[in-house]
């Protein structure tokens, strides 16, 4: 996914552009902390106390002009209104948020408020168009026949959650004036993986990361992704 947004970082900004980013539901701020080391200015956003702990540490031992780039607010994304003015962003970034929020559209009125003319809005969501697979791809049958109905799924932490339609966010996307631009797929094949797996060596990640690269820009693999990064740009 990082490829993905910096490929369309770069196809829509000057190269070398300080660019004023926003991270909403950043977590432990892996994409924030990455973009403010690219050298750009960078506000994160994060509810959970204990992932605002977790990036202020990571952000600590970063040299000190990567400190003075980013700064992280403890707040609920769905309040950014609270917080910044209208077009204060040229991106923001919301990934894997709006699974928990069980009605998103005013949280991304919200994001595309912030965003400057021509802004990139970076969204990842759950596909509902795929649930089926990792139950399905895993064995489990009787989950995946069950999945072809729903729209959520319990994610790898238990918890009961929601996912989007490409259809129904492009929808989303134009009616808050920053249509959809480009989307890819995210983890085609490697959905499965679990998350304490080692990472292989020997060139083979450069092979797996190259294999989803291509797969999450092409049709029909795209599809059916477990994931899925969708770009608006602000009208």
């Amino acid at each position: 996914m990082a490829r993905q947004l910096d490929e369309q970082i770069a196809a829509r900004f000057p190269v070398g552009r300080r660019l004023r980013v926003l991270d909403v539901g950043m977590g432990q701020g892996t994409q924030a902390l990455r973009l403010a080391r690219a050298g750009h200015s960078v506000t994160g956003l994060e509810s959970d106390a204990e992932m605002v702990r977790v990036a202020r540490e990571a952000l600590a031992v970063e040299p000190e002009g990567i400190r003075e780039r980013m700064r992280i607010i403890e707040g609920d994304g769905r309040e950014t209104g609270v917080h910044f003015l209208p077009g204060s962003f040229d991106v923001v970034l919301c990934h894997g948020v709006l699974m928990y929020i069980d009605e998103p559209d005013a949280l991304l009125a919200g994001l595309a408020r912030v965003l400057a003319p021509d802004g990139l809005l970076s969204l990842l969501v759950r596909n509902a168009d795929a649930l089926a697979m990792r139950p399905g791809t895993a064995g489990d049958f009787g989950a995946a026949l069950a999945a072809f109905e729903s729209d959520t799924y319990t994610n790898r932490l238990g918890l009961a959650v929601r996912a989007d339609r490409l259809e129904t966010l492009t929808a989303t996307l134009a009616g808050i004036a920053a249509p959809l631009h480009a989307w890819y797929g995210v983890r085609v094949f490697t959905d499965n993986v679990p998350n304490e797996a080692e990472l292989p060596g020997g060139g083979e990640l450069e092979r797996v990361l190259a294999a989803e690269d291509r797969a999450g820009r092409t049709d029909p693999y795209r599809r059916v992704a477990a994931l899925l990064h969708l770009c608006g740009v602000r009208g």
